[in-house]
């Protein structure tokens, strides 16, 4: 009885979330976003070390300013994903700048798999179908554990077009979506790679990184890119796409996984040192080693 009644509950604040304009949508996700930042002592903590860390030349001061806009933009990232599904397509495109994506359709891949992450307003990557008319495009995501949640964002995610796949038990689908021509596997890879990830520099630590890009491209032999979103200002927002991560060295041979990661984590790199408050910097992307991943003689990085 909880799990209907809390279903519904979120079903009509999120209905009346989209009946706002967009703009003030993203007013109020700012507004709530600085406001957890002030309440969240945890993963305002978490921010600010991760942000001192990769940046050790910033004043305190500095540190702090740029963990309150980041912040206020996973708000503004998170009120948004609620409003642009089943917004006016023209309104919509009028607010997504697109850079790249017509050179990459030239190029003739008719398989692509995406390396993305938690950049600006990093859910607005589904709108791209509307961009690819006939191609079929999948990501996966975490389900939310509170599942009268889960399912009122299962309503938002069908809304985009684009088929969204519970990471678990991803394998069947992605499969399946490679015997088809003009499919894209979108892959948000910029998180913590998990205790058998690859133990690979990202701003200066190590720490684990997702084998996936690499891995699903070799294996369906598809071209590996890179899309990035940029929050340009208020509810608005460029996507840039590229480049194009090799997988093959000149001589047609297959590069190694840990090279072609360590070029997605140096792309990953660039995007941050860009535009550092437009990055998800509240999770814990620097964890200690697992057995698997430590190496002789290596030394731990301090956690985050």
């Amino acid at each position: 009885m909880f799990s209907r009644v809390a279903e519904w509950f979120l079903c009509a604040l999120l209905g009346l979330i989209r009946c706002l304009p967009l703009v003030t949508v993203a007013r109020l996700g700012r507004l709530l976003g600085g406001l957890a930042c002030r309440v969240d002592r945890r993963h305002r903590r978490v921010a600010e070390e991760n942000l001192a860390q990769a940046f050790p030349d910033w004043k305190p001061a500095e540190v702090q300013a740029v963990a309150l806009e980041n912040f206020r933009r996973i708000g503004e990232a998170y009120a948004c994903a609620i409003r642009t599904p089943g917004m006016d397509p023209e309104e919509l495109q009028a607010r997504i700048e697109f850079v790249g994506l017509e050179d990459l359709l030239r190029s003739g891949a008719d398989q692509l798999v995406v390396a993305t992450g938690h950049f600006g307003g990093f859910d607005l990557l589904a709108h791209v179908q509307k961009h690819w008319p006939g191609w079929n495009i999948t990501t996966t995501y975490r389900a939310q554990r509170f599942v009268p949640l889960e399912r009122a964002l299962q309503r938002l995610r069908t809304i985009t077009g684009v088929q969204f796949v519970e990471r678990h038990n991803a394998t069947l689908a992605i499969s399946e979506l490679f015997k088809r021509n003009k499919s894209v596997l979108a892959l948000f890879s910029d998180q913590h790679g998990g205790g058998k990830g690859l133990w690979l520099p990202f701003l200066g630590r190590h720490c684990s990184c997702s084998p996936a890009p690499a891995v699903i491209a070799l294996r369906y032999k598809a071209l590996l890119t890179m899309a990035i979103c940029y929050r340009t200002e208020l509810a608005r927002w460029r996507i840039e796409v590229g480049p194009v991560i090799p997988t093959h060295d000149e001589h047609g041979q297959e590069r190694t996984i840990e090279s072609i990661i360590l070029d997605v984590q140096r792309e990953y790199e660039v995007a941050v040192r860009k535009d550092p408050a437009n990055w998800f910097w509240v999770h814990r992307r620097w964890k200690p080693p697992s057995t698997h991943q430590k190496a002789p003689g290596h030394t731990t990085d301090p956690a985050s």
